[in-house]
């Protein structure tokens, strides 16, 4: 293996040594993008055996806060400590999380290991595009980031074919099927220890610091009640007690979170100085926004393709492959278009256009849209997707200071997270509420044909089992078993309900796209953030070294006009002219160096 020793100071990363690099990253942040799908396809059969159905949402629930509130503190400590130790920590924990819920006994058990899991993950994505940063000049950066939105894209394909694998298995090596989607973590993670710990060894130098440790508490404080109730608000009700304690609490640790950050100056946990930059703040809000309606949106299309389309998980993941294929080409193209012209604001403008578009186009959709024409609109959401996220990222790395590369990055990435926590919540929320009414309506109207009638008087069991329904969709399951003609309405209504997500979702993309046509366009750097920082530290070095002789020399000249002055009250009268004035040199131009 070629060697990959520590990175000479100022000297820039080969290809090989990034693409080494990069392969380590990639295992990593592939764990973290997995998991949530992987998971997501299986948890219902999870909580089938463990016996806690109605406790479910809570193992999601759990990862997602903790992932998302560590994010912004994994940034900070890798710009004070060094990315490697960080990262390596993030995958250890992650590892552990995944071995402990693989012996989970009961659904609070897993909710527990899982958030452990979430600890680990949110450092995975963050600190990936923190260390690209690092080694790679804003110039190069685009087209290596396109190998991460690829992990991005085939995680949720492989995530639906590998949940619905194990868990349809009833045993695998005498263990329940189930578990192997946490356990088979530990090669792949096993894998990204050695590669990680192996080839990202590049300069750190450690920095005096002081951990913003109030504002990590009031960030808990804040964050945790406000993701529960964005997550458990639909069952708990928005007005319930609960909900409103929640909010109130959330919004007294926001603001004291606020105040800490304040404090702290430039050594807080998210420094306020940064959203004065008008870069670092468009791109903040407009990842905030762009999450909203992007992760929104997905979260509705498998269960689109599972219910109205009747596809098992393993199915509907391959069916998303025209979403992944259009993250792909896009990242691709995007990359080799920044890294050749230097021009990137168009990108996430256009890719926010595209993904706009896509959604009106989804809520166009109906049960009896042909598969193909669904596929083709997933492309372009993911075409769109492919160019708006990276370079979103690259124009904050861009803009803000060397030294903050971790901190700028983990905030981008958090504020996505948010966003995508707060749409999903709401659109859930929208789409259960008026789905109902949308089946009893579509139910109503199917009634009135003499198919339906017939289908009915054909299948008495399958009437009575309509009856007891409902028209609810808290179980989808009896749908698969009904009749064509009995099950038709369910999925009109079900599709009918997702159309108001979708131009929900659309509305929100538009928003951000506004948002991120303020976003300015700077000369990309072409040095790394490691050479840059380097560079800085030189000419800190040489500025101090400066004044330390500058000061030096004044010195000298005042101790030399102390002993001409004290010469001078004791020399005779009829000392040469002139020989005081030679001596005495306190009052020339100090010598620079």
């Amino acid at each position: 293996m070629a060697n990959h020793g520590t990175q000479t100071p100022g000297a820039a990363l080969t290809h090989r040594q990034i693409t080494a690099i990069i392969v380590g990253l990639m295992l990593g942040m592939f764990l973290s993008a997995l998991d949530q799908t992987v998971v997501a396809t299986a948890i219902r059969t999870i909580a089938d055996d463990l016996d806690g159905f109605d406790l479910q949402a809570w193992a999601t629930t759990a990862f997602l806060i903790t992932s998302t509130i560590v994010t912004p503190l994994y940034g900070k400590l890798s710009d004070i400590f060094g990315r490697k130790p960080l990262f390596l920590t993030a995958i250890g924990i992650f590892l552990l999380g995944s071995l402990l819920c693989g012996i989970s006994s009961s659904m609070y058990e897993l909710a527990a290991f899982r958030a452990i899991q979430g600890l680990g993950a949110g450092g995975l994505m963050s600190l990936a595009f923190a260390i690209i940063g690092d080694i790679v000049p804003p110039r190069e950066r685009s087209k290596y980031q396109g190998y991460f939105m690829a992990v991005f894209g085939t995680s949720s394909v492989l995530g639906p074919v590998i949940g619905g694998f194990f868990a349809g298995a009833e045993t695998i090596l005498g263990t329940a099927g189930w578990r192997w989607i946490f356990w088979v973590n530990l090669p792949v993670g096993a894998v990204a220890l050695v590669v990680v710990s192996r080839v990202l060894n590049v300069a750190h130098t450690p920095r005096e610091h002081r951990i913003d440790w109030p504002g990590a508490l009031a960030l808990v404080l804040g964050l945790v009640p406000l993701l529960t109730v964005a997550e458990q608000g639909r069952d708990w009700g928005w007005g319930s007690g609960r909900s409103i304690a929640c909010f109130v609490v959330g919004i007294i640790g926001i603001g004291l979170f606020l105040l800490a950050e304040r404090l702290y100056g430039d050594e807080a946990l998210l420094p306020l100085r940064m959203f004065r930059g008008r870069t670092f703040a468009v791109g903040s809000a407009g990842s905030l926004i762009i999450g909203m309606g992007m992760f929104g949106a997905m979260a509705l299309l498998p269960q689109y393709l599972q219910i109205v389309k009747g596809s098992s998980p393993t199915v509907g993941g391959l069916q998303m492959l025209p979403l992944v294929l259009g993250i792909m080409s896009a990242a691709a193209v995007s990359g080799t278009v920044i890294t050749r012209t230097g021009r990137y604001r168009i990108f996430p403008l256009i890719g926010g256009v595209l993904m706009a578009v896509a959604l009106l186009l989804f809520s166009r959709i109906g049960a009896d849209t042909p598969l193909w024409s669904t596929m083709l609109v997933m492309a372009m959401f993911g075409a769109g997707l492919g160019v708006n996220m990276q370079p979103v990222i690259l124009a904050v790395q861009n803009a803000v200071d060397p030294r903050d590369m971790g901190v700028a990055t983990a905030a981008v990435t958090f504020f996505r997270q948010m966003g995508g926590t707060l749409g999903t919540a709401v659109f859930l929320s929208v789409l259960f509420s008026g789905l109902t009414s949308s089946i009893s309506s579509a139910v109503r109207s199917a009634a009135t044909t003499p198919e339906y009638r017939a289908a009915l008087a054909a299948h008495p069991d399958q009437a009575a089992s309509l009856q007891n329904s409902s028209g609810s969709l808290s179980d989808t399951s009896f749908i698969t078993h009904l009749d064509d003609t009995l099950a038709h309405p369910f999925k009109v209504g079900f599709s009918d309900a997702m159309s108001t997500v979708f131009l929900l979702a659309a509305v929100i993309m538009a928003l951000g796209v506004v948002i991120l046509w303020m976003l300015p366009e700077l000369p990309l750097r072409t040095q790394s953030g490691l050479q840059a920082r380097e560079e800085a530290a030189a000419d800190a070095a040489a500025t101090a070294a400066s004044h330390a002789a500058e000061t030096a020399v004044k010195a000298t000249g005042t101790l030399a006009g102390v002993a001409t002055a004290a010469a001078a009250e004791t020399a005779p009268t009829f000392a040469p002219p002139g020989v005081v004035e030679d001596l005495d040199t306190s009052d020339r131009e100090p010598v620079t160096q």
